[in-house]
């Protein structure tokens, strides 16, 4: 039977736990950085952090009473979105805490500069030399204990309680004058600046599997730490920002604004006493970053989104020396290169990153509604709290900088290219935000089916020319009139005429010998069909736009014409079919005819998501008119985890309760999931395929599954735009092709 943690890590505990990750370089080190961004705005700066913080702290409490053993920004967001997110979200949190320690060693480097007489110019050689004697420690496994932990944070407290009160008094007024120096943009920039300074509040989570009572210490000790900290850093800053020489405060390399302050009105001796307080807090959390940090990648290790060899224990000192050894690693390349600005500017922007993806995540776990999600906690207003928190992070990201924004993209773009070319094989897990979207996507699409088996309009608009031969014409009013017939509407069957501009349109309207043999010959077809067929013949200068107008005019339903390959791209009546599926009015169905003598399958393919109703209804109407069977058939990737395959069986059963014609199902699994859909359809009679308009240049470039299928299959192929496509949003679209 495993060992199992006492739980005794009560409220104070706690709490000090939280504040003492965030009191470090937020105070000691950033109030002048930032001050140079927007004046003494700063202070506002501070709380506005503070306020965007909140909704992080508020979904990492109930995460953490739903899974208080779990633990780690990273492993939430990886059970919530999966892997791919958990991989960039374990890479942006690591590199966030190396930045932070990086940051924090400069300031300490600074403030030892305060303490004894080293030329400034040795400030990167002396932060280098703590970062070696940081990485040796951890190495070694020196712990730091909790009671020097509890000891550090509370004289960091005396002294800034000290700092308040005897700054208080000598706060000049005129040093708030102008109070904002670049606008609303510059707050906004400094928010973004000083957000790190909130990043310890979610330590906590790392220990909730020790907390007593976590469903009521949890939440008290994150969020209580926050409202304390936004009022010690707004106190703190307040003075700091009303006693210091404003151009002091707001020069380039003000690294040691707490001992600037401290002299103004504390002399020498106040300064030193701040250096030395600001010694020990920073070498603390410099110690407890690099710690923290070297855990991520020994955590992906263990998850299989790393090298196995990050997760070895060296077998003396009991520590994952290979991660440490690469986090030092990184962590003394960037004290070496990386100006001090841009450290805390990028670790800042990595962390407002992962707040997000902590907001989203929360999002995904209440969606999915998995069973063993019960957290104890649970935020209040969801989800106005995590949507605030998410447009706030998204907001100070684009205010931070090209720097800041170029990080945050490369952080993303580095981790979709380490899960794709590494981590994609090796695990098969899925997150519940993928579970939520899929079966949102397959309940809608089962409600949008049943919806147009019930409110489908009739009305269907075959569009023809000059070059469509009588068999190519049957087949096409043959399909047209299972539709019609499943709606009791009609068909109309229209022959467009294009007309040179050298000639009027009026000169083209007199019946010719074609015409009426092309309406008789229209007559004789819609003998044999189960509803009325109109026959017309339409002149235009612009075929397309003359075949749009008419399908307004008659309110039309679906627009069915023939796709008539080229050589790079598909046409109807000589015009891109893209070109229709963006402007009819209505749904539209290209027919490459191949025959719809006897017909006794009828298969409609997906290769990713849910089935659109037009694809279904298309089926189940041809499926009737010809006595056939309905055959619902769907690919999936051969690694894809067992429950993706029985989500896909389910959805298929409730498609085929509603449909009238015979059903049957199969969903299966390939390396190539083309290669897998063409040989599981090979032998059916019709198969209706989805297809989305295209560029040429896009087709070119990247081809066309929907043109591939209908190209290989022998089978008559209909090939089915949804004019829902039209109105779904750039985002919504992204987000289905991810989930599935």
């Amino acid at each position: 039977m495993p060992k199992s943690l006492e739980r005794d890590l009560g409220l104070y505990a706690t709490i000090t736990i939280s504040i003492g990750a965030m009191i470090g370089s937020g105070i000691f080190v950033l109030p002048g950085l930032a001050a140079k961004k927007t004046g003494p705005s700063v202070i506002f700066a501070y709380l506005l952090a503070g306020l965007i913080v909140l909704p992080a702290a508020l979904s990492k409490s109930e995460m953490a009473t739903a899974m208080p053993e779990a633990g780690g920004t990273y492993l939430y967001i990886d059970r919530a979105m999966g892997p791919l997110l958990g991989t960039i979200a374990g890479i942006g949190a690591w590199f966030s805490l190396v930045f932070k320690s990086a940051f924090a060693l400069v300031g300490l480097g600074a403030y030892v500069l305060v303490l004894v007489s080293v030329p400034s110019s040795y400030l990167v050689l002396l932060s280098l030399g703590l970062g070696v004697l940081l990485v040796v420690v951890n190495v070694v496994g020196v712990k730091q204990s909790g009671r020097l932990q509890a000891f550090v944070v509370s004289l960091v407290f005396l002294s800034l309680a000290a700092f308040v009160l005897s700054g208080m008094t000598n706060v000049v007024n005129a040093n708030f004058r102008p109070f904002t120096t670049h606008g609303n943009g510059g707050i906004l920039a400094a928010t973004g600046f000083v957000f790190v300074s909130y990043a310890g509040v979610t330590k906590i989570a790392s220990v909730a599997e020790e907390v007593e009572d976590p469903g009521r210490n949890i939440p008290i000790a994150m969020i209580g730490s926050v409202l304390l900290m936004m009022a010690v850093y707004t106190l703190t800053v307040f003075v700091v920002v009303g006693v210091s020489p404003p151009a002091e405060l707001m020069s380039n390399d003000m690294l040691t604004p707490m001992a600037l302050a401290a002299r103004q009105f504390a002399g020498r001796w106040g300064e030193l006493a701040v250096a030395a307080v600001a010694v020990l807090a920073l070498t603390s959390m410099a110690n407890a970053g690099l710690l923290s940090s070297s855990r991520f990648p020994f955590a992906m290790s263990r998850d299989q989104l790393a090298p196995e060899r990050l997760k070895e224990v060296h077998p003396r000192f009991k520590t994952p020396m290979i991660s440490v050894l690469l986090t030092g690693g990184l962590l003394l390349g960037l004290i070496a290169f990386f100006p001090v600005r841009d450290l805390a500017k990028l670790a800042s922007a990595f962390k407002i990153l992962i707040f997000t993806f902590i907001n989203v995540a929360l999002i995904a776990f209440r969606e999915s509604s998995l069973e063993d999600y019960s957290p104890e906690f649970t935020s209040p207003a969801y989800p106005w709290v995590q949507l605030f928190g998410i447009v706030g992070g998204v907001v100070l990201l684009t205010q931070m900088g090209w720097v800041a924004i170029g990080g945050a993209i490369g952080i993303v773009l580095m981790g979709v290219v380490w899960y794709v070319a590494y981590a994609r094989t090796k695990t098969d897990r899925q997150g519940a935000a993928l579970d939520a979207v899929r079966r949102s996507a397959d309940a809608e699409s089962l409600s949008q089916v049943e919806d147009a088996f019930v409110d489908g309009d009739g009305t269907v608009l075959v569009a023809m020319d000059e070059e469509t031969t009588q068999r190519r014409e049957r087949t096409l009013l043959a399909a047209a009139a299972s539709v019609a017939a499943q709606r009791q509407g009609e068909v109309h069957a229209v022959r467009f005429e294009a007309v040179p501009e050298q000639l009027t349109l009026s000169s083209a309207t007199a019946m010719s010998e074609s015409d009426r043999e092309f309406e008789q010959e229209t007559r004789d077809l819609a003998a044999d069909l189960p509803v009325p067929v109109q026959a017309h013949e339409i002149v235009s200068h612009d075929l397309r736009r003359a075949v749009v107008n008419y399908a307004e005019d008659i309110d039309a339903d679906l627009l069915l014409g023939e796709w008539e390959p080229e050589r790079y791209h598909a046409e109807l009546l000589g015009s891109d079919v893209d070109w229709f599926m963006e402007n009819a009015p209505c749904d539209t169905v290209f027919l490459r005819d191949r025959g719809m003598d006897d017909v006794t399958d009828v298969t409609v393919i997906t290769r990713r998501g849910p089935y659109r109703p037009l694809k279904v209804t298309l089926a189940d109407a041809i499926a009737v008119q010809y006595d056939a069977q309905v055959r619902f058939l769907t690919a999936i990737a051969e690694e894809a985890p067992e429950e993706r395959e029985t989500a896909a069986r389910d959805y298929h059963h409730s498609l085929e309760a509603l449909c009238e014609a015979p059903t049957t199902s199969e969903v299966v699994r390939a390396r190539d999931v083309i290669e897998g859909l063409l040989s599981a359809a090979q032998d059916t009679d019709v198969a209706i395929v989805g297809t989305v308009a295209h560029s040429r240049v896009h087709e070119f470039a990247f081809g066309d599954p929907a043109t591939d299928l209908s190209d290989r299959l022998q089978a008559t192929v209909l090939l089915a735009h949804p004019r829902e496509l039209k109105s779904r949003s750039f985002v919504r679209a992204l987000v289905e092709r991810l989930a599935f």
